[in-house]
């Protein structure tokens, strides 16, 4: 990757926004708590973390016209743009005294709404630059920055919200997207993508690209129920911290640190083992990260409780990086942009709608049975693709 000028200038500044995403797992969460009273708080941490995300699906489908021609570094560009932009106002508003619950879910919405499209952006920069043979490495590469940001990321949001308060890392989240904006602006390449010869008139090309593909449509749907009941631990683990654990915004933030530490050792296996099975790892993953929140579930002790969370991130690293290999090997080339924004609209709707679900979840069975009841179904998912597996001969 660093023999490409484009990916050797962009490569650092997707690391530094990886880790202010990571300090954003607690800061979103963190403020929304600071913002809401005791009889709102799991709902309105729930719709908060949910607008953080949500609406890059619709951002997806709406923006297809004027933003599917633009390469991969400029989808990153105006993705970053929007982000620095909107979070920025953020902590100055906080600061002020002058930020609502609904003002600050609107800007955490407005932040997301061409995010859809920035992470379509840089999977197409992968595909774009590297040959076939090097788009697993690569994509553990872009996935791994993500996965490490939470092992720096979380600890220090957790340490900026208790010495300057929670409007702080929020703050230095916006300035990491401007660093990548500036970068993806100023790299080397073309503008635009590559248009495909009588291209389609269809509204949505990417969607009816995987529907016509067994092989994506399947990967989707596992995708969509495995991501769905991960969105619930978002809301239930910072409440199961301060509730169950008694602990702080600290001991939050280790915890997505144990997580990040499993997830880059889980990110590196995957970037170095060329020839690691996809589905079998693949149902590994999601069978592994569900059993890794069972003991959640049943204890109330802290060090069990994390060691099954970094266990649980380094079982699920390869996901994300394994799946994108098989959207990038079986989309059309012409459509691969458009075939990813299209899946990252799907995934970007159904973490956050499990993790809206979460809130209320966590309000009636409360946190510890929500990581429970999270764990369960997610192992038996798992098991139901292992024996779809099977029955197919190894491939959907």
């Amino acid at each position: 990757m660093l023999q490409h000028p484009v990916l050797r200038r962009l490569l650092p500044a997707f690391a530094v926004s990886a880790v202010g995403d990571g300090m954003a797992v607690v800061a979103v969460a963190w403020l929304a708590i600071a913002l809401s009273t005791a009889n709102d708080r799991a709902l309105f941490v729930g719709l908060a973390v949910a607008a953080y995300s949500l609406p890059g699906a619709a951002g997806a489908v709406l923006l297809a016209r004027p933003l599917r021609h633009l390469s991969g570094r400029h989808l990153v560009a105006v993705d970053s743009t929007l982000r620095a932009v909107t979070l920025g106002a953020i902590p100055v508003l906080y600061a002020m005294g002058r930020l609502g619950q609904w003002l600050y879910v609107a800007l955490l919405a407005a932040s997301s709404l061409v995010h859809a499209w920035g992470l379509s952006g840089q999977y197409t920069l992968i595909d774009e630059h590297l040959p076939r043979e090097l788009h697993t490495a690569g994509n553990a590469l872009l996935t791994g920055f993500g996965m490490a940001s939470y092992v720096v990321g979380p600890a220090l949001a957790g340490l900026f919200a208790a010495v300057a308060g929670p409007g702080l890392p929020i703050a230095i989240d916006a300035a990491t997207f401007a660093v990548l904006a500036v970068a993806a602006f100023a790299a080397p390449g073309r503008t635009t993508a590559a248009s495909p010869a009588g291209e389609s008139g269809a509204r949505s090309p990417g969607f009816s690209a995987i529907a016509r593909n067994r092989v994506l449509a399947g990967l989707l749907l596992l995708t969509v129920i495995y991501y769905f009941l991960y969105g619930p631990v978002e809301v239930a683990l910072p409440l199961y911290v301060t509730g169950s654990l008694h602990g702080g915004a600290g001991l939050l933030g280790l915890f997505w640190t144990v997580f990040g530490v499993g997830a880059t050792a889980g990110s590196v296996v995957t970037g170095l083992a060329r020839r690691l099975p996809l589905w079998p790892t693949l149902v590994v993953g999601v069978v592994g990260w569900g059993a890794a929140l069972i003991p959640m579930g049943l204890l109330t002790l802290t060090v069990p409780a994390m060691a099954g969370f970094a266990l649980g991130g380094l079982l699920y690293a390869p996901y994300p990086a394994l799946s994108m290999t098989v959207f990038q090997r079986e989309s059309p080339a012409a459509l691969l942009s458009r075939v990813l924004a299209a899946r990252s609209a799907v995934t970007i709707v159904v973490t956050p709608l499990g993790t809206a679900l979460g809130g209320p979840l966590s309000g009636w069975l409360g946190a510890q049975r929500t990581l429970l009841v999270s764990g369960l179904a997610t192992v038996a998912t798992g098991l139901i693709a292992a024996a779809v597996l099977l029955i197919q001969g190894g491939r959907v």
